[in-house]
């Protein structure tokens, strides 16, 4: 991964001055550079080391011979004279960058660190950081270099891995140091849960319970669980006392509101999913919920809900069952064209939906 990161960011930033070269040394860098602009990267190697031969401190020509090994992908190789280049100019920028590439390529993620802040390379710090073990270090290197490359699915990608190896340091210190507290049977409940243990969740979170028992947050994860387990009258106890503990909570209104559902109490029901629809508007899930809780009573609520689920999720599964639903509502309407339209785009979306899962 790091590989497809240095095509984005290996370059050289400045020429690196040095001692007047040898005129025959002169002419191996030339020879050397000019195979390096035709790809012929092992001639200019061997150029670069006939004069690295000649001339064994010279700056120019340690680096280029380290750039075309990088340019190889032979970082191993680019290692030795790199360093070399950096013990004669310490503060040449672009060498740290490229020895930190090579040091991080091959696996040297804290021997790189040093070289990467000189060079300021905030992204390649960031993932050097991240595989070192320091991923709070990482986070913050991660989010500037996203500052200025905000599209780069690379950093992204570094950035989600960081966020998730914090997280797991921050639970295992908290499991290691308070094995009894509230937080700590939380977090057993959430793996628990996660690896769809769920009677051993439910325990983790009945003992969080009863430390705290107005704690937020709780019991909607475990009225989660009994829903998984389409336990809907133990679902709808933790989720209404959910809703009492956080009125303006619109996840807490839902998940009410859809368990009222699946119980059939269908009037209040509605009221819960209108009300997380106030909190919360545009929720696809909160105005499909809403839509088959009205489709008999009010079925043209039903039916706006249902049609700013399409326009919002478009070719999901979600907007293929909107479709369907609002095809069975014109159809008893007698709008059998348009139902029919409305048919066919749910066929569409099943299928789309079936492909992408071969």
């Amino acid at each position: 991964m790091i590989r497809a990161l240095l095509s984005v960011y290996l370059f050289l930033q400045m020429q690196v001055a040095g001692p007047r070269v040898t005129p025959e040394v002169s002419r191996l860098l030339q020879s050397g550079s000019d195979a390096e602009s035709r790809n012929e990267f092992d001639r200019a190697i061997a150029d670069f080391r006939k004069a690295a031969d000649l001339d064994p401190s010279s700056t120019v020509v340690l680096l280029s011979l380290g750039d075309a090994y990088v340019k190889k992908q032979d970082y191993a190789a680019a290692i030795s004279p790199l360093k070399r280049a950096a013990e004669l100019s310490p503060d040449s920028l672009p060498i740290h960058q490229l020895l930190g590439y090579a040091l991080l390529s091959e696996g040297y993620a804290a021997e790189a660190i040093p070289h990467l802040q000189i060079a300021h390379d905030s992204g390649a710090l960031g993932i050097a950081q991240l595989q070192a073990d320091q991923p709070a270090e990482a986070i913050v290197n991660l989010r500037a270099a996203l500052s200025k490359n905000p599209a780069d699915p690379d950093l992204l990608y570094y950035l989600s891995r960081a966020g998730s190896a914090l997280s797991s340091q921050s639970e295992d210190k908290l499991l290691l140091s308070f094995p009894q507290n509230t937080r700590a049977h939380e977090v057993l409940g959430q793996h628990y849960y996660a690896m769809k243990m769920l009677p051993e969740a439910v325990k983790e979170y009945e003992q969080a319970l009863a430390q705290r028992p107005d704690l937020p947050g709780l019991r909607m994860e475990l009225g989660e669980i009994y829903a998984a387990r389409s336990e809907w009258v133990q679902a709808e106890e933790q989720f209404r006392e959910e809703t009492k503990l956080q009125s303006g909570n619109a996840e807490a209104a839902y998940r009410l509101g859809d368990t009222l559902l699946q119980e059939g109490k269908m009037t209040e029901a509605a009221e819960k999913l209108h009300r997380s629809d106030l909190l919360r508007p545009d929720m696809p899930e909160t105005l499909y919920s809403l839509a088959r809780a009205t489709i008999v009573s009010n079925p043209a609520s039903a039916e706006l809900a249902l049609n700013r689920v399409i326009e919002i999720e478009k070719q999901t599964p979600l907007a293929g069952q909107a479709y369907l639903l609002v095809a069975g509502i014109h159809r008893k309407q007698g709008k059998t064209e348009q139902a029919m339209r409305e048919m066919a785009e749910y066929h569409r979306i099943q299928t789309l939906t079936s492909r992408g899962r071969e």
